[in-house]
């Protein structure tokens, strides 16, 4: 019996990697997720074929598409999708697909985390304690969330968890989400149609938008330059969505209070400088949806995403170009009576 061969990025958890091994059809083939892009192409090219790949942060397009002819299906360890040319996989016929539901309540429960560290100005407090000027405490009060507002850009699934999690804690939240209805909402938001407006009487502003050719920027200079004085922003979503170098000049400037960030352009970013060396500024290693709960379900539906493709059973909801999928019956029906091999 032929076997399929897949490719995994080497931070797929245990439980996902097993899922795999247990299979007697299929070889599994291991990589470091931090490989260079060189390196990967030429482990792409080293074997005959590749019939599969789970990623993590390793990108994905054309020229790796070129170099594995009979791939049958791309799987993200993660929901982003931005390093994957989707374009490409789709005219190749090539499902690309997420782990949809294993990771926004991690992502959610951290912004929650940053946003409720902004407010009760933890990192600071922690410092006067810890460097003996307890006395100066009051020159550091921490503020209350009930009653401020916060505005959501982007309401998918870590965006609703979100604002299920502050409308319960009293804040008052507004969403700009141009492609969703005001009923498709959680409860208790606000939709707004205008981002300039919304920016201008938010306290805090949070990120949970893909990055996509129309988002990048997104938060530029002049739209910071909207916000209030005492306001803050949070982004868990990707880094390059805001203008980090308008951002870091805002915060400089002290024309925003201050922000939280979980991801940046380049990551890692450059070590003792920009936006991370800032004392208004708390962060973390892009590590908003990786909690050990998530990355079990992230592990088991990567590869799993991987095997149901192979299986010809795929979760469409988890596709990130389902049309694909349509493709490939359409094709197997022109063809002939005969199951071609999924997806084509």
């Amino acid at each position: 019996m032929s076997k399929k061969r897949v490719l995994i990025a080497h931070i797929l958890g245990a439980e996902g990697k097993q899922m795999l091994r247990e299979r007697d059809d299929i070889e599994v083939v291991e990589f470091a997720n931090t490989i260079e892009q060189g390196q990967f192409q030429a482990l792409l090219e080293s074997f005959d074929e590749v019939h599969g790949v789970i990623l993590g942060l390793t990108r994905f397009g054309t020229a790796e598409l070129q170099r594995t002819p009979g791939l049958q299906v791309v799987s993200r360890i993660g929901v982003g999708f931005d390093a994957v040319d989707i374009p490409a996989m789709t005219e190749a016929a090539v499902p690309v697909m997420v782990c949809a539901n294993a990771n926004h309540r991690a992502v959610a429960e951290h912004t929650l985390g940053f946003m409720l560290s902004l407010a009760k100005r933890t990192e600071a407090l922690t410092h006067l304690v810890r460097d003996g000027n307890w006395h100066q405490r009051y020159d550091y009060l921490p503020t209350e969330l009930e009653g401020r507002e916060v505005l959501l850009v982007g309401c998918g699934r870590i965006g609703a968890r979100v604002a299920t999690l502050l409308v319960a804690l009293g804040m008052r939240v507004k969403v700009y989400d141009p492609y969703l209805s005001p009923r498709q909402l959680p409860q208790g938001v606000e939709p707004v149609a205008v981002l300039e407006h919304a920016l201008a009487s938010a306290d805090y502003v949070s990120l949970h938008c893909p990055k996509t050719a129309e988002t990048v920027g997104l938060l530029s200079a002049e739209r910071l330059a909207l916000m209030k004085q005492h306001a803050y922003v949070i982004n868990t979503a990707r880094g390059g969505i805001v203008d980090e170098q308008a951002l870091y000049q805002a915060l400089v400037e002290k024309r925003i209070a201050g922000a939280a960030l979980d991801v940046f352009l380049p990551e890692p970013p450059p070590h003792g400088s920009g936006l991370p060396s800032l004392d208004n500024v708390i962060c973390s290693p892009h590590l908003a949806g990786v909690s050990r709960e998530a990355v079990s379900r992230m592990a088991k539906l990567a590869a799993g995403n991987v095997l149901n493709v192979f299986d010809a059973e795929p979760n469409h909801d988890n596709a990130v170009n389902p049309q694909v999928f349509d493709r490939a019956v359409h094709l197997a029906q022109a063809n002939s009576a005969e199951a071609i091999p999924y997806p084509i």
